[in-house]
């Protein structure tokens, strides 16, 4: 159990993400890979971001284990500052200091020490080849030419697994961001923290998670950054280090469908005033209800028009309280664009 300690100043203070941060959706998803889970989300990219990996994969296994923990300066992040591109995340990487990474090499050292004795005899995990696996060593050294290479890797990755989807990724989020505007909106950071995902509890003035270790987490009037991200699953994570600005990574809501799916035969049945009426009046996003009366239609019409214009996956609905929140895609922006791709930053 997590349990973060929310003053009336951390209160005030809790602000939500504007966008993915590239690094933490970088690493999260390379957790992704090597699992098993939500084939029926992942399946497709999983194969296909697999084709493309060179190498990198056994490399970046040597600083983030399967499960547990992973050092903390593979996600960088600035108090108060915008989630970091992937450009200026590994700059910031970069400029780690040496005595820090050193650290936490050595907790992750002691966290794998402690995962092969708790182990049952005979069980195995898979691990790195041998320059893979004196990787960690060599970046306990403070050369620059092991967290080259380490940059390398990451690089490759995302360019290979995260990059061709974040157009997907970050219509996710924006996606999950409406309906947490939404409810702070309707009340206050109280709703907004009582509306995260379900493995996230608000018990005033104790923000509860479902975690791997038992933790209590202060934010000491430094508020929380809510960090919403596609590829985290199961539970939120956060850094191990509590003198780190406190971040609360959650996962996004899975809308129940493929979203790295490509346009199906479904689009052909996008045709008439009406229906094109409904897809323009989504804008950035409403309810059913607010759908219904913006395009001039009933109710009954207003659903069954967005479960059309989802199945066509131009439109992502996630639920909030009583009623669902409808957002464009990627794809559905582009078709209200006339085809012009949609500005990424």
């Amino acid at each position: 159990m997590l349990r973060i300690h929310v003053s009336g100043l951390d209160l005030s203070r809790v602000r939500m993400a504007t966008r993915p941060d590239a690094l933490w959706e970088t690493i999260l998803s390379f957790h992704r890979l090597r699992d098993r889970r939500a084939s029926t989300v992942f399946g497709k990219w999983r194969t296909e971001s697999r084709a493309r990996l060179n190498g990198e994969a056994q490399l970046l296994a040597a600083v983030v284990p399967p499960r547990g923990y992973f050092p903390d300066f593979l996600t960088p992040c600035q108090e108060g500052a915008e989630p970091f591109g992937l450009d200026a995340g590994i700059e910031a990487l970069r400029d780690t200091p040496a005595e820090r990474v050193h650290a936490e090499l050595e907790l992750l050292a002691a966290d794998r020490t402690r995962q092969r004795t708790d182990r049952p005899v005979g069980q195995r995990t898979a691990g790195a080849g041998k320059a893979a696996a004196a990787l960690p060593a060599a970046l306990m050294e403070g050369r620059a030419e092991p967290l080259t290479r380490l940059i390398g890797a990451l690089r490759s990755y995302h360019q290979a697994a995260v990059e061709p989807y974040w157009p997907h990724i970050r219509a996710s989020i924006e996606a999950d961001r409406a309906v947490r505007g939404r409810a702070l909106l309707d009340g206050g950071t109280d709703e907004l923290l009582a509306t995260l995902p379900p493995m996230i509890r608000w018990r005033s003035p104790v923000l509860e998670a479902d975690y791997p270790v038992d933790r209590d987490l202060h934010l000491d009037g430094r508020g929380l950054l809510l960090q919403p991200s596609f590829f985290c699953r199961g539970t939120p994570v956060v850094y191990r280090d509590p003198s780190l600005p406190p971040v609360l990574v959650y996962p996004v809501t899975n809308p129940g469908a493929p979203v790295f799916a490509e346009p199906g035969p479904w689009l052909g049945r996008l045709v008439g005033h009406t229906r094109s009426a409904v897809l323009s009046s989504i804008g950035t996003g409403c309810t059913t209800s607010e759908l219904a009366r913006r395009a001039g239609v009933s109710l009954a019409s207003a659903s069954q028009h967005a479960s059309v214009l989802r199945e066509a996956g131009l439109v992502l609905t996630l639920r909030h309280g009583s009623s669902v929140l409808h957002t464009l895609t990627p794809l559905g922006g582009s078709l209200l664009r006339g085809g012009a791709p949609l500005t990424l930053h």
